[in-house]
This record gives C-alpha cells, sequence and structure tokens, in this order.
C-alpha cells in the first residue's frame, strides 16, 4: 500500500486538494464562463432537501427557441423536460462551476433544464453518502417538476468523471428500487466515468506513457472516497469490475463517451458492453486523441461531443420513432 492510499493520508490530501481548488476556484470559472458565449447564461438556484442535509443546486433554463431546429422541443406553455448534472473531482473536490459550459449548452440544444448539483464530497462525506444522496436528488427532481417549471416525467441524469459514476449508481438505484418510487430515466449519459475502483490504477493501462489521471491521484481519491478497500466492490463503486454480475435489463438507456488516451477507457469499455447485453446501450463513443477531462481544455472537441451528448438527451425527452437502442462501438 502506498503512503497516499492509507485512509488518514488520503483525507489530509484531499482536504489539501479541496483548499487549493477552492483559491483557484474564482480563475478557473471565469474562462470556462465565457466559453460559448452564443449560449447565455439563464440560470436560478435552489436547494434540494436530502437526508444527508440540503444540496445546493443551479438550475439552467432553456430559452424560448431551444431545440426548436432540429427536434419539436417544448413550447412556450409548457414544461421542459429535466436533465440532472453531477460534476467531476474524484468524488474528492466540488467544482460545480467547471459544467457551466455543458450546462449552458444542453440547456439551449436539448431544450431542458439542467438542475447542476452540489452533491456531499468525501473525506467528509465518504461513500455510500454521495450516490445515496445523489438517488435522492434525482428522485426529488422528478417529483417537483411542477412547482419549479420542468416535467419530472421526462429526466434523463448524466455526468462527467465521477459524476458520471455518480449518474450510473442512480441509475442502478432505480434499477433495484423497481416499481418502488423509483424515477423514471429516461437516459443516463456517462462521460469518462471511473466504474471500477477495485483494481488498482497501477494494474490499468493507458494509450499513452504519461496520461492526466496518475496512481497517486487515484490512491487519494479512491481511499478518501472509500476507505475500506473491501466495500470498492459495491455495485454503487464499481460496477465494470467482474465482481458484478448482475442481471441489468431494465436499466435506464445509456450514452457512454470513453476518451482514447483515458486510464478509465478500458472500464468504460466493459461496462459499455455489459449495457449492450442489457439491451441498454443506446451509443459509446470513442473520443479520438483525447484523454481524461479533455473537455475542461479543448473547447472544440468539447463542442462536438456536447452536440452529440444534446442530441441523445433530446431524443430520450422526446418521444417518438427511431428512439430505439442502438450500438455504435468506437
Amino acid at each position: 500500500m502506498s503512503f497516499l492510499a492509507r485512509p488518514a493520508m488520503a483525507s489530509l490530501a484531499a482536504r489539501a486538494m479541496q483548499r487549493l481548488t477552492a483559491l483557484a476556484d474564482r480563475r478557473i470559472a471565469s474562462s470556462l464562463l465565457g466559453r460559448y458565449p452564443e449560449y447565455p447564461r439563464n440560470t436560478r438556484e435552489l436547494t434540494v432537501p436530502t437526508s444527508f442535509g440540503p444540496a445546493r443546486a443551479v438550475v439552467y433554463l432553456p430559452g424560448p427557441d431551444a431545440a426548436t431546429d432540429t427536434a419539436p422541443g417544448p413550447t412556450p406553455d409548457s414544461a421542459p423536460p429535466v436533465h440532472v448534472n453531477f460534476h467531476g473531482g474524484g468524488y474528492v473536490l466540488p467544482p460545480i462551476q467547471l459544467d457551466d459550459p455543458l450546462c449552458r449548452f444542453l440547456a439551449a440544444e436539448a431544450g431542458v433544464a439542467v438542475v447542476n448539483v452540489d452533491y456531499v464530497v468525501a473525506p467528509q462525506h465518504p461513500f455510500p453518502a454521495p450516490p445515496r444522496q445523489a438517488y435522492e436528488i434525482v428522485r426529488w427532481v422528478a417529483g417537483h417538476g411542477a412547482e419549479h417549471g420542468w416535467d419530472g416525467d421526462r429526466l434523463t441524469v448524466g455526468g462527467q468523471s465521477a459524476g458520471g459514476g455518480l449518474a450510473a449508481a442512480v441509475a442502478r438505484q432505480a434499477l433495484e428500487a423497481g416499481d418502488d418510487g423509483a424515477p423514471s430515466i429516461a437516459l443516463q449519459v456517462l462521460h469518462y466515468p471511473p466504474l471500477d475502483l477495485a483494481t488498482d490504477a497501477r494494474d490499468k493501462r493507458a494509450a499513452i506513457a504519461k496520461p492526466m489521471l496518475r496512481p497517486w491521484m487515484a490512491d487519494v481519491f479512491d481511499s478518501a472516497y472509500v476507505p475500506d478497500p473491501r466495500r470498492r466492490t459495491d455495485p454503487l463503486v464499481s460496477p465494470a469490475h467482474p465482481s458484478d454480475t448482475a442481471d441489468l435489463t431494465g436499466i435506464a438507456p445509456a450514452f457512454v463517451v470513453t476518451a482514447e488516451y483515458d486510464l478509465l477507457r478500458a472500464e468504460g469499455v466493459r461496462y459499455a458492453e455489459r449495457l449492450r447485453e442489457a439491451g441498454a446501450l443506446l451509443d459509446h463513443y470513442d473520443v479520438p486523441g483525447a484523454d481524461h477531462g479533455y473537455d475542461q481544455k479543448d473547447a472544440e472537441t468539447a463542442r462536438d461531443v456536447y452536440a452529440l451528448i444534446a442530441a441523445h438527451v433530446r431524443r430520450a425527452t422526446t418521444p417518438g420513432p427511431g428512439n430505439t437502442p442502438r450500438e455504435n462501438q468506437p
């Protein structure tokens, strides 16, 4: 076990990373807020009650012309569908503002209200708090649309990196809940997600010698999030690990996005295959020449992928002919 993989040291390192992120927060946010200026920022804040405490969320509202050029989107007198977004950050960092370009893009191009969630993070709130809270938030969003201006019956979930892991965990909890109050999820968007924390990062292989994610980062994130290694095979943590053999038939349809150079690519591909076997894989796109978190730096590649995500969200929330699962291997 490495020094940083020890839970106490991982916790200290995670808290230090949180402080450093907070110091850089304003600078990073300002650069991203200026991206895609053609998509204005029409937002409001709300607080979602959960058993883990109130969760802050920023709601991005679609404009009156959203999605009308490519699909029969919402009319002015109808409530738009809703997409719940979970940010990345290794289940440790809380950079909700980093997904501002994506949320503005989806609100405009998919014609949805995007609920960007500031969920609890480790080490202050280790597993299972984040996925349990995420599920409570999605249930709340599904049930409170009438009073907040969206259609909770047309709901999708998604996230980047750790947020994608949480979206997968939300879909899994909804599957396991069955008819017991589970929200109806039309689509899960898993964007370069970590889906196997049970496998040591040193045993994972990337297509390049020095990928963005390094083993020491995994030591900090994984040990802060799930201090007990025996719990890392939990299906809400590692659905791509071989130990998870449950039947996923009936789980929400999925759009999986992996990145060619990402250390996490292989587990994303494995999970996409599981979803395909369950009849739940709508599409799998592998971003060529890209590494983990590519969209934070490469605005043009991000635009192309965001457009694919928006198209899937739009189709999933606009019932009609042709909205059926298809396989598209990378």
